[in-house]
């Protein structure tokens, strides 16, 4: 059995450890930075979290926006281009940054800002780095829960919950939709898809229809749900590259598969799936009608 580190050092005797690929310098010293900076920023969230006098603002997409999704978009910001100023950045609140190393920062400080809004503790920050397509690595913390699941590429995935020694994180071995627990953000967005409001009506009706549980624990929690086991899939009609660049990795590398609808593994797509592998086709069938 061969032995392996977690990005935190504490050694590891996973089985799937002898495959997997060695974590680069510049993949482990981004998660260092990664993984302290979104501590700040859920502390951050947290200070804000069920305030009475929280003041929501309309964004131009109609989406909300708060002074603590601002705060702690500031605060990753910092903290991230602090340590590696040549890097690019691409943040919900704030926008896009050039850089010149190759790299790009991919952030959400609140992955599902109307939870926030009402008190709903199942809001995530969400960090990914990415090399040109490929991603380097994915933090999802739930700062509310005090849950965190985070990988690199070629590392595993790893997952703590109030202050716990980190574990290898696994996606579930269930192979049947029918025992299958899905998750989604919001059933009425399949509406909104692009396949218009038709389409988006059943394959909403087949997806409900084929699995055992489907629960709207969406958002970055439930791909944290995937990627720990929980949950089967998680699937977001409507999708932005923030919303995805994290829980791609952190999928992938807990031994899942993450695409778009039309099953082509990217980001950009508007729109995403994740599961623990086993189900993806068959939603993926499901889903294009």
């Amino acid at each position: 059995m061969t032995t392996s580190r977690d990005p935190r050092g504490a050694p590891s005797t996973d089985h799937a450890a002898a495959t997997r690929r060695e974590v680069t310098p510049e993949a482990a010293a981004r998660l260092e930075t990664a993984l302290a900076a979104v501590a700040l920023a859920a502390a951050e969230t947290l200070r804000w979290f069920e305030r009475a006098d929280l003041a929501v603002e309309e964004k131009h997409d109609r989406s909300p926006v708060t002074a603590a999704d601002r705060a702690a978009e500031g605060i990753l910001r910092r903290e991230l281009l602090g340590r590696f100023p040549d890097d690019a950045f691409l943040g919900e609140e704030t926008g896009a940054s050039p850089g010149t190393s190759g790299y790009e920062w991919v952030v959400d400080p609140i992955d599902g800002t109307k939870s926030f809004i009402r008190g709903v503790p199942l809001y995530a920050t969400l960090v990914g780095c990415r090399r040109g397509a490929d991603g380097i690595l994915g933090v999802i913390a739930i700062p509310a829960l005090d849950e965190m699941v985070w990988a690199a590429a070629g590392g595993g995935a790893w997952h703590t919950r109030r202050g716990s020694t980190p574990v290898a994180a696994h996606v579930s071995a269930r192979a049947d939709l029918d025992a299958a627990l899905l998750c989604t953000s919001d059933f009425t967005s399949f509406i909104d898809h692009a396949r218009g409001p038709d389409g988006g009506t059943r394959a909403r009706a087949a997806v409900e229809d084929a699995c055992r549980i489907c629960r709207t624990w969406g958002d970055g929690y439930g791909y944290l749900l995937v990627a720990t086991g929980r949950a089967e899939a998680m699937v977001d009609p409507l999708m932005n590259r923030w919303d995805a660049a994290a829980v791609e990795t952190v999928v992938i590398e807990a031994g899942g598969r993450f695409s778009d609808w039309q099953g082509r593994p990217r980001i950009d797509s508007g729109d995403g799936i994740a599961t623990n592998g086993l189900v993806h086709d068959g939603l993926l069938r499901l889903l294009a009608g």
